[in-house]
C-alpha cells in the first residue's frame, strides 16, 4: 500500500464530507484496543458486609459465622 493510495474507496453513492468523517471515526474507534478497566477501591464499610475468608480446617465452620 503506497502513501498515495486511499484507505477508503466509495463504490456507490456520493457521501458528504461529514458522512466520510463519521465513517473514518467509527472505523478508527473500533480498531483501537480497549484498555482493561482500573480496579475499583472497596471501602472498609463495603468490605464489612462481605464474608470473611476462612481457611479450611478444624473450627472453620464456626469461624465463618463470627465477626472479623
Amino acid at each position: 500500500m503506497s502513501a498515495e493510495e486511499p484507505l477508503f474507496r466509495v463504490v456507490r453513492g456520493a457521501p458528504t464530507a461529514e458522512e466520510l468523517a463519521a465513517l473514518v471515526g467509527a472505523v478508527v474507534a473500533r480498531s483501537r484496543p480497549t484498555a482493561a478497566p482500573a480496579p475499583v477501591a472497596v471501602s472498609a464499610w463495603a468490605r464489612s458486609g462481605r464474608p470473611a475468608p476462612v481457611a479450611p480446617g478444624p473450627g472453620a465452620w464456626r469461624a465463618s459465622g463470627l465477626p472479623r
